[in-house]
Formats: structure tokens, sequence, C-alpha cells
């Protein structure tokens, strides 16, 4: 499986950006699909998730202004994200998990100025 993560760049603080996770690989579903993130210094955190049934979970500090999706048919995963603060700013990874196993994509740079 590889994960192949886009849509990055440099944005001013209350603007937005789209992320996208493509998916190739034999495995067409998985039991989660999400977002982390990583800023400079500071431990990977996660973002959002969605699972198999589609729902959705947030971390506290992205509600109500990022929001997870997916299109199954073409096995990809965004994130729009939307107000952005400078405090966003880092690289975000889409990872991907089957029971035990999971998959990171490279990671895609998101930096918010103020």
């Amino acid at each position: 499986v590889q994960l192949q993560a886009s849509g990055g760049g440099l944005v001013e603080a209350g603007g937005s950006l789209r992320l996208s996770c493509r998916t190739s690989g034999k495995y067409s579903s998985f039991s989660s699909r999400s977002w982390y993130r990583q800023a400079p210094g500071k431990q990977r955190e996660l973002v959002a998730t969605i699972i198999s049934n589609g729902s959705t979970n947030y971390a506290d500090f992205v509600k109500g202004r990022f929001t997870i999706s997916r299109n199954i048919a073409k096995k990809a995963v965004y994130l729009q994200m939307n107000s952005l603060k400078p405090e966003d700013t880092a690289v975000y990874y889409c990872n991907a998990k089957i029971s035990t196993a999971e998959w990171w994509g490279q990671g895609t740079q998101v930096t918010v100025s103020s």
C-alpha cells in the first residue's frame, strides 16, 4: 500500500487549504483513515479520523474548522482546513489502517503565516 499526500502550501491566517491523500495497492478499503501532523520539535499528533462506516472524529484543536472526507471509488481521503491559524503549521501525514497494520504517506507541508 502506498499513500500519496498533496495539497499543502503557504497560506495566510484565516485562509483555507484542502489536503488529498491518494492510495494505491491491493487494498481498497481500510478500517480507518486519518490525518496526523507534526510541528517542528513536537510529537506527531492525530488531527482527524474517518472509520469504515463513515463516522468521523476530530482533535479538539481542529473541531469546527477541519473536515475529513473520503471518496471510496478514488481510494482518496481529504482534509478541508478552514480558518487556519499559525499554530496549524506542520507537516501533515495521511495514515491508513487495517487491524494492526498501518501505512503512512510521505507528508505535505502546511505553513500558515500570521
